[in-house]
This record gives structure tokens, C-alpha cells and sequence, in this order.
């Protein structure tokens, strides 16, 4: 089997890593990546000779073309906004295509490629990390176990595993994308009709295991992408939230006051700046990124079994991998997309066209295939009155 990733960042390197340690027959993995030097250090890291490194832009279209006709599964590693060019270019090459999401409009325009990709006979998933990703394929999955749901929560969060002020968080994926989410409109479904909410609101407090405890949990964009549209109807109440810890919710909702999460450009000494872009910037020098880290995932759902009202849920908490020097987030986010590369090239998908990946990925498999990677998945039911 051969794989093209695009991106040597810290997801990409997770993908590569799962590709030639944990995916079955991988034969060839070509990445490709505009820094050379982030490029080479991973290729110094994996030390396999099945992996190939190109340097080049994914822009550049008649570079990328060639590597997309002769692997069977391309994954994109890189910013959202590239996704829909690279998926309409993988169809065009006959490759099946995934990514890691980020952004509803860039999705949407991606699922508008199914006649394109069905006539092809290429796949498209979109979303397939974290959240959205595995998030949603496990809440999708869930929500079959019942006869009827009334209410859907999807609780996640990356968090460094030594917290440091000012917002006791420290960056674990591209800054730009982080305050998208806090930022960005949130699509909830409530009493079965989809709506719109503000992010940073309808702050809860959600409970895990010693050591974390209380921690706090409010509305952010993206994190389930297709998910309400695929279950209006079906679910009375479906919401996701991300998991900080206390108080860091308030502290980022007075930035965004402030008008620090603004685009607009403002003057300032007598130079055009867009305030986010600063924000960013010091985020960045502030927060750094964490590497010991632990990723927590919390998917309730309360509805009719059986003839009985039960609550069940599904806990996953793990951690930095020290022993191969993977962050948790990395982990969580490259481990699920690379699954789905697999499934692709193996052909355990089977499904021309463009799909929400919790309509198109096979749960029981995805799950197993979680497990053989050492991430758990803990189960809990309990009757409700």
C-alpha cells in the first residue's frame, strides 16, 4: 500500500509514524513538505527506507500531480484551507483522499466532490483527527445503540499535563486554528432543530478521574463539522464542547472583549495590523507548544433501550507517548486519520464518492484498530429513572 501525506508538522508526524509502525502492508509513504529542515528531521526520526521526502509547496499542482497518480491514498496534513484544492487534485490523480478538517465551509465544498469522486472511483473523507473525527464516528456509533435519543454531549479537550498561567494552557496545535474555534459560530441541534450558538458560552462543569477532577467545558466551532446535519431527526439535543481547565474560559472570552480575535485591520504606529494576528503571535511566544500532554474525550448520550431510560457513555483518556516522543493530541489526532488512510488503501471503505467520515467509517473496526494502538476506550451504562 502507498500513501502521499502532505505535511511534516506534529500530525504528520504522527500519521507517518502510525502508517509504518501500525498499519498493515504500507509498502510506500511519500511526504511531502515546503520546510526542508522539518521535513529532514522527521525523516531522521522515522529511519525507515519505505519513507521518501519531497520538499515542495502543495500548491505547486504539476509537482504533487505525479505523487498523487502512483500512490493509492493521499492524507493531508496541512491547513485547512488548502483541503478543498487538494481533494478536487486527488480525484483528478484517481486517489482517494482524506484530511483533518478545520472548517465547515471548506468541508462542505469538499462533499460538493461526490459525483466528481463517485465517477472516479476515488473516496473523499473529510474530518478524520480528533474532533471532528473520532469524536464523531464514536458519537454516531453510540447514538445506534439506542432506540431513541434524547440527548447527545461530546466532551474534548487537550490539555498540558503541567499547567502554567496565565490560561493554565499550552498550544498543541496551530494557533490560528484555536481561535477559530472559540471564535467561530457553533452548530448545536436543540429540540431536533439545528441552531447557531456563540462560542465561549454555556460554560458547564464536566467531571474526569484523579488527577484532573473538575474541569470546565464550553461551546467551540467545528468539532463535530457534519454531525448535526447527519443526525437531525434522530437526536433530540446534540451539542460539543471543549474541556479546559477552570477559569480559562473567562480569561480567553476578555481577549476576545477586547477585540484582540478581530481580522479587521486596525492602524498602529502608523502600521496596518490585524489584532489576531498579534494575539496569535504572543500566544504563540507565551504559550509555546506542550509535548507532555494528555487528551480526554467524554461522549454521553441519554435515551430509550430496551424499554428502559439509560445513560451511556464512552471515556477515553490518554497520554503523551514518551517512549516515541508523540504528544497525546498527536496521537489522537494522527492515529484516527491514519486508520482511515488504511482502511481506504485496504479497501475496508468501499464507498466512491464524498462522505462524512461517521457515515462512511466502519466503527467496530475503527475502534479495534484504537485499541491495537493502545488507546482505550472505557464504557459505562446506568439506568436512569
Amino acid at each position: 500500500m502507498k500513501y502521499l501525506l502532505l505535511g511534516a508538522g506534529l500530525q504528520g508526524s504522527a500519521i507517518a509514524h502510525d502508517l509504518l509502525r501500525h498499519a498493515p502492508q504500507t509498502e510506500k509513504l511519500t511526504i511531502v513538505d515546503h520546510n526542508g529542515e522539518l521535513l529532514a528531521n522527521l525523516l531522521d526520526r522515522l529511519a525507515d527506507p519505505r519513507v521518501e521526502g519531497i520538499v515542495c509547496d502543495v500548491t505547486q499542482n504539476e509537482k504533487l500531480a505525479p505523487l498523487m497518480e502512483r500512490v493509492s491514498t493521499v492524507i493531508s496534513a496541512v491547513h485547512y484551507w488548502y483541503n478543498f484544492q487538494l481533494s478536487a487534485q486527488a480525484v483528478a490523480c484517481r486517489a482517494h483522499f482524506l484530511d483533518l478538517g478545520g472548517n465547515n465551509d471548506i468541508v462542505a465544498k469538499e462533499l460538493k466532490l461526490h459525483d466528481r469522486a463517485s465517477e472516479r472511483g476515488t473516496t473523499i473523507i473529510p474530518d478524520c483527527g480528533l474532533a471532528p473525527g473520532m469524536a464523531s464516528i464514536l458519537a454516531y456509533h453510540l447514538h445506534g445503540t439506542f432506540d431513541e435519543v434524547e440527548n447527545l454531549r461530546i466532551r474534548v479537550g487537550g490539555l498540558p499535563q503541567k499547567p502554567q498561567p496565565p490560561l493554565d494552557y499550552q498550544l498543541l496545535f496551530a494557533v490560528q486554528g484555536l481561535i477559530n474555534e472559540y471564535i467561530e459560530p457553533c452548530v448545536v441541534i436543540r429540540n431536533g432543530k439545528i441552531e447557531t450558538l456563540a462560542g465561549l458560552t454555556e460554560l458547564e462543569t464536566v467531571h474526569f478521574p484523579a488527577p484532573f477532577g473538575e474541569l470546565e467545558a464550553f461551546q467551540t466551532s467545528g468539532g463535530i463539522s457534519t454531525l448535526p446535519v447527519t443526525l437531525q431527526g434522530k437526536v433530540q439535543n446534540l451539542d460539543y464542547k471543549t474541556i479546559r481547565f477552570k477559569g480559562h474560559c473567562e480569561k480567553f472570552r476578555l481577549l476576545m472583549e477586547l477585540g484582540l480575535t478581530s481580522s479587521e485591520p486596525v492602524f498602529f504606529q502608523d502600521k496596518e495590523i490585524a489584532p489576531r494576528d498579534f494575539l496569535g503571535m504572543m500566544l504563540e511566544k507565551r504559550l509555546g507548544f506542550a509535548i507532555e500532554d494528555v487528551a480526554l474525550v467524554l461522549i454521553e448520550a441519554e435515551g430509550y433501550s430496551g424499554g428502559s431510560r439509560v445513560r451511556r457513555s464512552i471515556r477515553v483518556i490518554d497520554y503523551y507517548d514518551s517512549a516515541n516522543g508523540i504528544s497525546a493530541m498527536a496521537r489522537m489526532t494522527g492515529y484516527p486519520a491514519a486508520i482511515v488512510a488504511w482502511m481506504l488503501a485496504a479497501g475496508e471503505i468501499v464507498k466512491p464518492g464524498a462522505h462524512p467520515q461517521e457515515l462512511a467509517v466502519p466503527a467496530q473496526l475503527f475502534m479495534s484498530e484504537l485499541n491495537r494502538r493502545g488507546i482505550q476506550l472505557r464504557w459505562s451504562e446506568k439506568i436512569l429513572i
